[in-house]
Parts: C-alpha cells; sequence; structure tokens
C-alpha cells in the first residue's frame, strides 16, 4: 500500500501514527489534535520554520510554541524525524519517569520545545511576548543591510487556547502593536473534551480576531497542504499579526473516533488503531514504523537548518565588522550576561533620608538601573502613576506608525518597537504571560507592575515562570492593609502566602528603602527564576544602619536588625515589610522592662531557608522559643519560624475601607499587640 502512497502522505502518516502509537502504548494522552493537525505542522516543519536540531537555541531561529500542550504528541514526532535529540525510543517512553517525553511539553525538555505548555492560553499569551522581543531587538540591533534579528514566532493553538481570557488579552495588545511576525495556526477541530464546541463556544473567531488588528486567513480543509502553505504565505506577507483558521479533524483517519471528543483525551484503543492504520493504508506492524524515504525526507529538512544558521552566522560576521560595539552587545544579551559594573548604579540611603514608600524607592532603583542596565524592559497594568513601575524616558514601545503622547512621567527617548516601555493595559494575565515570552525569547530583562492584590490574576503565569526558571521581576506595590481607603477589595491579606507557595519564586518584601535596593540587586542577579517584589503605599523611615543591622542581609533572606544588648536573647520578634517597624518599636518597649530582645528583618523566606543551617541558627537561635513574627497579612504559615506555640501578630480576615493608621489599630497589628504576646508567651506580667 505504501507504494501507491505519496511522499508527503508517508510523513503526514508518519507523524499521526507515531503519534498514536506513543499515546496508546503509555494508556494515556491525546492523540486527536497530533492526527488531525498533523498535515499542517509537516507543511509549517518542513516549508517555512527555521531551525536548526543541531542548535536549538541559536538566536536567530523561528520560535514554535505549542500552546495545546495536551497534543505533545504533535511536537514530539517532528522533533524526533527532523534530528533534535529526541530518539525513537524516547517517544516509546511518553509519558514515563524521567522520560524526555514528558505528558506535556516542558521548556527544552526534551530539546527544542520552547516553553512549558498545557495549561491553556499561556503558550499563545507567551507567544505575544516572544515576538514583542524580537520586535524589540530588531528595532534596537538591526542596520541597513544588516538584519541579525529577523524572525518568526508561530503558534498551534486549539479551541481551548481561544476561550482562555488571557489570550484575548495578548492577542488584543498583539493586534494594537502590529507584531506582523506573530502567525497562529488555529486547529479548528469543533471538539473539545466534554463535547462539540457549540456547547459553549460559538463565537466568531474570524471578526473577534479582524477586531482586534489580525489577518485572518481560513483555510477550510486542513489536510490540504498547498492551502496551508499559501496561507503561511501571506501571513508572512502581512504588515499585522496572522491567524490562520485550520478546519481539521480532530482523530483523523480513525473510523469510529474521528470528529468525536473521545479521540480527544483518551487512547484511540488496539482495534481503533489497527482501523485506522487499515484506512489510511499503514502498515499494521511494527507499531512507531516510519519509511526510510519519509525518515530521509524529515533529517534533509532539519540539516537544511545548519545551512539557514551558517547563512546568518556570516551576516553576523559582516554586522560586527561594521558595528563591532552593538555586536558586542548583542552576543552579550543573547548569553543572559549582565554588563559590567551595572550594581554600581544601586543606590545608599542614609538615615536622613525622609520616611519614603517603598514603592517609590523602588522607582529611584528601576531609574538607575535601567540606565545601566539596557536589556530592561517592562511596564505596568495601566497603574504607572501608581505602582511606578517605569523607565522615565526611555520611550514607549508602541506600533511605529503609531507613537501617541506618552504617559505622564514615562515619555522621551525612541518611539515605536526600540521604546522600552510597554504599555499592557488593564490585562495583569497577559503581561505575566507575555513577560514570560519575553524571557524566553532571550536578550531582555523582563518587569512588570501592578498592584499585589492583582497577583492573583498573573498567578498562573508567575507558577509557569518559576517552572521554567524565568528571570521575570514583577513589582507589587500596595502591599497590605497599609493601601487604606480602598477597601478590602485593593487590600491583599492572603497573598504573600500565596506566593510563597510556589516552589523556585523568590519573594522579597523590604523594610525600607536601603533593603529595597538590595532586593533590586537580589532581582537582577536571580538567573534561577523569577523574583516578586513586594512594595509598600505608605512612607517608612528609614533605618539607621549604624544601630541596626547592615541591609546587606537581605542577600541572605533574614539577618539580625536590631538586638538590646549583646548575648543570647530571651525573645526575638521577627518582622518584614512595613512591620519591621512595628516589631522594632515593641522590642524597644519590652527592653526598657529589662526583657533581652532581638529583632530579626525577615523580608525572604526562600533565601533564608536557602542559607546554610549554622546561619539560620545564628539569626533564629533553637534555644530561643520565645519568638512573635508580625505581618499585616494571614497567620497561616508563620508557625515555620515561631513554631506552633509561639506568637502570631496577624489577620485572618479580609481587611476594611479606612485611614490605614486606623486600620492597624482596630486589628491588632501594633507594637503593642506584639509586646503582650512576647509576655505572654515569656509568662510576664506588663509592669
Amino acid at each position: 500500500m505504501l507504494d501507491r502512497m505519496s511522499l508527503e502522505e508517508q510523513c503526514i502518516n508518519s507523524i499521526r501514527f507515531l503519534a498514536a502509537d506513543s499515546v496508546e502504548k503509555a494508556k494515556s494522552g491525546h492523540p486527536g489534535m497530533p492526527m488531525g493537525a498533523a498535515a499542517a505542522a509537516f507543511v509549517l516543519w518542513t516549508r517555512r520554520l527555521k531551525f536548526n536540531p543541531a542548535d536549538p537555541l541559536w538566536p536567530d531561529r523561528d520560535r514554535f510554541v505549542l500552546s495545546a500542550g495536551h497534543a505533545s504528541m504533535l511536537l514530539y514526532p517532528l522533533l524526533h524525524l527532523t534530528g533534535y535529540d529526541l530518539s525513537l525510543d524516547d517517544l516509546k517512553a511518553f509519558r514515563q519517569w524521567g522520560s524526555k517525553t514528558p505528558g506535556h511539553p516542558e521548556r527544552q525538555h526534551p530539546p527544542g520545545a520552547e516553553m512549558t505548555t498545557g495549561p491553556l492560553g499561556q503558550g499563545l499569551a507567551a507567544a505575544v511576548g516572544m515576538a514583542l522581543a524580537e520586535a524589540h531587538l530588531a528595532a534596537r540591533f538591526n542596520r541597513p543591510g544588516h538584519a541579525i534579528v529577523d524572525h518568526r514566532t508561530y503558534v498551534f493553538a486549539s479551541d481551548g487556547d481561544l476561550m482562555e481570557g488571557v489570550s484575548a488579552e495578548a492577542c488584543a495588545l498583539a493586534g494594537h502593536l502590529g507584531l506582523r511576525k506573530l502567525t497562529v495556526l488555529y486547529d479548528d477541530n469543533k471538539i473539545s473534551l466534554a463535547g462539540t464546541t457549540s456547547l459553549c463556544f460559538t463565537e466568531n473567531i474570524d471578526q473577534r480576531f479582524e477586531a482586534s488588528g489580525w489577518e485572518v486567513i481560513p483555510v477550510e480543509d486542513g489536510n490540504n497542504t498547498a492551502a496551508v502553505e499559501a496561507a503561511l504565505l501571506r501571513a508572512e506577507g502581512s504588515d499585522r499579526p496572522a491567524l490562520i483558521r485550520l478546519r481539521t479533524t480532530i482523530g483523523f483517519g480513525a473510523p469510529k473516533k474521528q470528529n468525536s471528543s473521545s479521540a480527544h483525551g483518551s487512547p484511540l484503543g488496539a482495534e481503533e488503531l489497527k482501523a485506522a492504520k487499515e484506512n489510511l493504508g499503514w502498515p499494521l506492524d511494527p507499531p512507531f514504523f516510519v519509511p526510510e524515504e519519509a525518515r530521509r525526507f524529515f533529517r534533509d529538512a532539519g540539516a537544511a537548518g545548519a545551512a539557514r544558521q551558517q547563512s546568518w552566522k556570516d551576516t553576523f560576521a559582516a554586522y560586527a565588522e561594521a558595528f563591532p560595539e552593538a555586536a558586542a552587545e548583542f552576543e552579550r544579551l543573547m548569553r543572559g550576561e549582565l554588563p559590567a559594573g551595572w550594581e554600581k548604579s544601586l543606590p545608599m540611603y542614609g538615615p536622613e533620608t525622609k520616611d519614603v514608600a517603598t514603592r517609590k524607592t523602588s522607582e529611584a532603583v528601576l531609574q538607575a538601573l535601567g540606565a545601566a542596565i539596557p536589556e530592561m524592559i517592562g511596564g505596568s497594568a495601566d497603574l504607572n502613576p501608581s505602582t511606578f513601575a517605569w523607565l522615565k524616558g526611555m520611550g514607549d514601545f508602541q506600533k511605529p506608525s503609531d507613537a501617541p503622547a506618552c504617559a505622564e512621567g514615562a515619555c522621551g527617548g525612541e518611539w515605536g518597537y526600540a521604546g522600552r516601555n510597554i504599555h499592557f493595559g488593564v490585562r495583569e494575565h497577559a503581561m505575566a504571560a507575555m513577560a514570560g515570552g519575553m524571557a524566553m525569547h532571550g536578550g531582555l530583562l523582563p518587569f512588570t507592575g501592578t498592584f499585589f492584590v492583582f497577583a492573583d490574576y498573573m498567578r498562573p503565569s508567575i507558577r509557569l515562570a518559576a517552572l521554567m526558571g524565568l528571570r521575570v521581576i514583577y513589582i507589587f506595590s500596595h502591599d497590605s492593609i497599609g493601601v487604606g481607603e480602598d477597601g478590602p477589595t485593593h487590600q491583599p491579606v492572603e497573598h504573600l502566602m500565596s506566593l510563597r507557595a510556589i516552589p523556585n519564586l523568590t519573594v522579597i518584601r523590604p523594610a525600607d528603602a536601603n533593603e529595597t535596593a538590595e532586593a533590586w540587586r537580589i532581582a537582577i542577579e536571580n538567573a534561577k527564576g523569577p523574583t516578586a517584589l513586594i512594595l509598600t503605599r505608605q512612607n517608612l523611615p528609614v533605618a539607621d544602619r549604624a544601630v541596626c543591622g547592615p541591609a546587606a542581609g537581605v542577600r541572605r533572606g533574614g539577618y539580625i536588625f536590631w538586638e538590646s544588648e549583646a548575648g543570647s536573647p530571651e525573645a526575638i520578634l521577627i518582622g518584614t515589610g512595613s512591620e519591621l517597624q512595628i516589631a522594632l518599636a515593641a522590642a524597644k518597649m519590652l527592653a526598657a522592662e529589662g526583657i533581652r530582645m532581638r529583632v530579626v528583618s525577615l523580608p525572604s523566606w526562600e533565601l533564608f531557608d536557602s542559607q546554610p543551617q549554622a546561619y539560620q541558627d545564628e539569626v533564629l537561635p533553637p534555644a530561643v522559643t520565645t519568638r512573635v513574627s508580625v505581618e499585616a497579612g494571614v497567620r497561616l504559615g508563620w508557625e515555620h519560624y515561631v513554631g506552633l506555640n509561639g506568637g502570631i501578630v496577624g489577620l485572618d480576615r479580609f481587611g476594611a475601607s479606612a485611614p490605614y493608621q486606623v486600620l492597624y489599630e482596630k486589628f491588632g497589628i501594633t507594637a503593642e499587640a506584639a509586646a503582650a504576646e512576647v509576655r505572654r508567651l515569656l509568662g510576664r506580667a506588663k509592669p
């Protein structure tokens, strides 16, 4: 039967049945989309996509994001067949412990997987960030006749991706910004896990994307490879981002299950798989069969990428000769190295500094860092005047022909795609996802800004950034009941504990201006994962470091901030952020009563817990069991440091609308309350 099948059909069916065989062997997975979208994926990967399996991370490769991560068995056969470091045995180990083929793609695991996907909508939204990064770096580095940044971002998306709100947020912004090198192939198979999409998803997708400023290109038969290629060529020539709507058949070829939700998330079953192979003229045995001619074709397509990369290297060599400083800077960015001496830009604050909110100090530090670290780029969710998450005088990132009057405080510099201030609009989720995409692209150090209470909108993207180990900096201001009059809807009480629960996310809540500068140092240097900076709305005093411990202790997550006298303390008060001053006032009150006191600043649990045990014991001696924490948030979790019998000054309810000083008093987060807890634990009466 194979002798009557064209080479193109052999290649497409190789993808289909490597996917179906792998899912069948694993007894779990999603065969439907890989079988239905195989033809379109074949065209993209063998005719348009720019990649080199021998160097999966070369800077000017096209980015391919499988946003529908459940269809991982569409990606894995393509990686294997085109020559990435992924063997046939790896496909056979799909979804098994220690394999290179996890159930959903994980960033560079296997090599060639650009990002970790699975939560729907995340890949598409992150891809907008990748396309933004390409546009920014091209505007910054390309010169006439020297295009060293010139690649595209491709996304395979499902119905579910387009249902998720984050994709609508990100795609609306992509259209506004005119990110023309972004192409989404939408697998319009009309089937979801629960049944047909007619149950819940009947909007006109073409009109939605057209209204958002996209080029929409329908392909009514996703198996028509000529039509798919024509659509890709049209997308490449567009001056807008493009959505190619592919009408496909889920589980194509499986006689009983195709075009049915039963093909979505379960193996076909031995009998149906056999019937599918017979239906499409495919050998029943052996499983995981690939015709040699098809294998050679795929490998040739992969090998062609080496020539394309060499051509880019030649282009870059000519660029480096003409523009040596720019070339050296580009290479530094792609290596992820920070510029020499950047840390010298960090300001220091003396005790003569007036009381200042840590969000305001953060703004000053950000301006200094932005001047020293040109790869920093970011913005806020329409909250620049409140979060101060901007780079003054460094331009707004806008479509080059649409550079409007800039927001107050963020204007100046170059316009267009070279601008470094991104106006995300009221789109916190997309903002976080796009920042992750920028970090994945490489060459940029993204930051975001919003009120801390809206971290809830960003959490799925923050979690993915932590999972992938991305260098993203989240600036969260208005960090507690200190928000005051805006009331409980804007007062984050459970959010600190929520973020502290995310593995590989470093959360830092600085207590004054110098701790804020140190927090920024940590965030910039943190190449292992994202960092969240938790900042106050209200002003705080700047500690006198001649009396208190050095702010450099923030780098270790916690340190001895103040002691009433040398030697072993009787009790320890632990504070973070604005409540450190409450702990200090309580300690001084108790010291006046003759109790030996220590105050510990603990701005980052993650950093402190990563220190050697000897250092942790030095700061929090195990023998000193009288410990009280003070933080304007939920009490849950502080048992980790104060013990089950320790004291916890916090609140386990939502806030209220009133001046913040009133709220601290009414909710009992005061020096008097903290001192009373210490006395209670020591069995001392108030004198």
